[in-house]
């Protein structure tokens, strides 16, 4: 029988990679996030609003009438809390 010879590992020699360095993040300055009533984000709930509806079916373009008119109700509240020397606006500006 033929003797069988042990293999043997080699030592793999890798680089150590440089040590990660932390990207630090730049100063930005701040956008002014309010959009302007161009293009008005949706704040109702399309299948909120179909569910509240019992007795009739809801148009696609009703969602879009009441979205806008949520938007100047808020609009009205936020003005008359302002007026009233307030920042928060409360049940009584609707």
């Amino acid at each position: 029988m033929a003797a069988r010879k042990k293999a043997t590992k080699k030592k793999a020699t890798r680089k150590k990679a440089a040590p990660k360095r932390k990207a630090t993040k730049k100063a930005t300055p701040k956008k002014n996030t309010r959009k302007k009533n161009t293009a008005l984000d949706m704040i109702i709930s399309k299948s909120r609003t179909k569910n509240a509806v019992s007795a009739c079916n809801v148009s696609g373009e009703f969602y879009a009438a009441l979205n806008e008119h949520v938007y100047d109700v808020i609009a009205k509240a936020e003005a008359r809390a302002q007026s009233n020397g307030r920042k928060t606006v409360r049940p009584q500006d609707l």
